[in-house]
This record gives C-alpha cells, structure tokens and sequence, in this order.
C-alpha cells in the first residue's frame, strides 16, 4: 500500500509499505481508499513540527484522519460489512487499510456524495461541541475560527435550533460561513464587533462560544464576546506553535468576574438517561452526520476547495504551512472511479 508519512517537520513522502490482504482474520475488513481529507489545522501543525500533541506518535508518523473507501474484502465472522460497501473512518492518508470490524468505521448510505461523507467523523467532533456544552435550542452561538471544524459547527447549529454567527479574519471564510448556513459573520478583529453582536442577539447575547482556532487571539475574543455566565467549548488545541502570552488568560475580567465556564471538547460526553454502551460513541455520532447528510440538509462538500492527487499530498500541506486563506476543504484522490 501507499501512505504518507510525516519524517520530520516539512518532510511528507508518500511510501510504499506491505499489506497482506489475503489472509484475512474473521473479523478484519480490507478497504480501499477512494478519498482522503485534510484537516487543515491539526494537520498544518503536525505538518510543521508544532508542540506535540499529548498521546500523538512522534516522528516517524503518519498523518490524515478522515478517510473514505470501498470494502474490497471481509473475514469469515464480519456481518456489518458487504465486499462494495463505502465506508468512512479515521483511518490515514493512505490508498488501502486492514480494519477489525469493531473499530469506528460506518457505513455510508447510497443517497451521500463521497465528498460529503469524508468529513463526517469531522463533523460529528463539530455537533460534539454543542452536546458537550449542554446546548439548548434557540440559543446564540459564535463559532471562533472557521475552518474546515468551525464551518462544521456553523453548518450544524441552525439544525440543531441555534442562531451562528461566524466570526474570522478572512472574508473568504466569512463568505463560507454564510454559505454554509450561519446566519451572520463578522470580523473577528471589528472594533464595532461587541456592539455588532448585541444587535445579532437582540441584546440577550453570546450563550455559546465555540472555539476551533489555536491562536491565543482567537482564545481572547472567544472570552470577550461570550455573555457573563456563558459557555465557551474548546474543540481547539490552544496555544500550539505559539509564542508566549502577553495576556493573562484567566485574567478576572474575561474569566472569573464573567462567571464563565471554560469546557473541552474531548472525551466522553455527559448524558442524563444512561443506555447499555456508550449513547453517543464516535459511531452513532458519525451515522447521524451521514443521516442528515443523506436528507440533503448538510452538505460538507460546500467547502471544497482543492483537489488533489495523491502524489501531490505535499504540495498541498505546503499551502496550508503558508497559511493560505482561499484553502479550506482539501480532497486527496487516491482512486479514480
């Protein structure tokens, strides 16, 4: 098989290495990966060689976590699974994979286009953002840092009952965010934004600030637009590859005399009526993207940019290292149909 693999910082090769897909264990699959999407973010600062994110590999690694292929091959015991189904997983930027059956891989339904149903183990991160923050419907949310994540949340939250606005320094991603379905977008740096987001609220305010961009900026303005006693959920990995602090960021006016809660978007959720398992597992989660996905009211697909072929993988994470902002989905061709 073909995978790339992260050497060290800047130094992506795309390499071949052995897979036995003719001996299959009773409850291993073997996929074929059509397409491959890249996260820009996270992607970006493994890419670069930023802070190293804890329980992440070290180099040499792999890189890539929303994968999309066709069932090629199932074990004796696997029942999920049919040889041609289409599947999205976790699973890295390469041309096929050996799974076991368990693992978080889906089924994709026959109604969704493969370039929706790439993100949607990205997407459900994005609805995990308003589970975990115990969202209300008819509440007011401000989506910090719209990329591929944040354009996720924004796409999201008008389904889910809740009033967005996008906030970003880029119109072009200010731009996406309308077409993706927030109701409003804003500048994050308008010096007129407190009093432009008043106006958004009718005056009740920010309930709910998520917050997808690392930089320490993006964290202040997350704190600064969110109303007292709001939430803020933090889906991104804050501070990483950036320089110091000038600004104490539980400082009493943006922290405590706000009375804010500060939550982070990892690990299991909260739930109030316990089920046998876990209700919402990275499974169920990613079938309810897919399902509103195949009733044709999420469309990922939307913000699609670039696409490439494999063996351009690195020329495109060198764009995103220059932080190109006309970049924002980003499609890997791996097989043709």
């Amino acid at each position: 098989m073909k995978i790339a693999i992260l050497r060290g910082p800047r130094d992506l090769r795309i390499e071949e290495h052995p897979l036995d897909t003719e001996h299959l264990e009773p409850d291993q699959i073997w996929v074929e990966t059509k397409i491959s999407a890249l996260k820009i973010g996270t992607d970006r600062g493994n890419y670069e060689g930023a802070e190293q994110v804890p329980g992440a590999p070290n180099f040499p690694r792999w890189v890539g976590d929303s994968n999309l292929g066709i069932v090629r091959g199932i074990g004796s015991g696997v029942t999920r699974f049919e040889v041609g189904d289409r599947v999205v997983s976790r699973y890295h930027h390469q041309s096929e994979y050996v799974a076991r059956e368990p693992e978080c891989i889906v089924k994709v339904p026959d109604e969704v286009d493969a370039e929706d149903a790439v993100y949607a183990h990205l997407y459900a991160l994005s609805a995990k953002c308003y589970r975990k923050a115990h969202f209300t419907p008819g509440e007011n949310v401000a989506v910090v840092g719209l990329g591929v994540l944040g354009l996720g949340a924004a796409a999201l939250g008008p389904l889910f009952g809740a009033r967005v606005a996008g906030l970003a320094n880029s119109p072009v991603r200010m731009e996406m965010a309308r077409r993706m379905g927030a109701h409003a977008a804003f500048a994050s740096d308008d010096p007129d934004l407190k009093a432009k987001l008043n106006d958004f609220t009718d005056g009740a305010g920010i309930d709910l600030v998520i917050l997808t961009a690392n930089p320490w900026p993006a964290y202040r303005t997350a704190l600064e637009v969110v109303r007292p006693n709001g939430r803020v959920a933090i889906v991104a990995l804050t501070g990483r590859g950036e320089k110091p602090l000038d600004f104490n960021p539980l400082a009493m006016d943006l922290f405590y005399a706000k009375g804010i809660s500060l939550i982070a978007v990892s690990d299991e959720d909260g739930y109030l009526y316990p089920v046998p398992g876990e209700r919402f597992s990275g499974e169920r989660a990613c079938a309810h993207v897919l399902s509103l996905m195949a009733e044709g009211r999420l469309e990922p697909k939307r913000l699609v940019t670039h696409r490439f072929g494999y063996q351009e993988m690195a020329e495109a994470y060198e764009m995103a290292y220059r932080r190109e902002k006309d970049m924002l989905g980003v499609i890997f061709q791996w097989k043709s149909d």
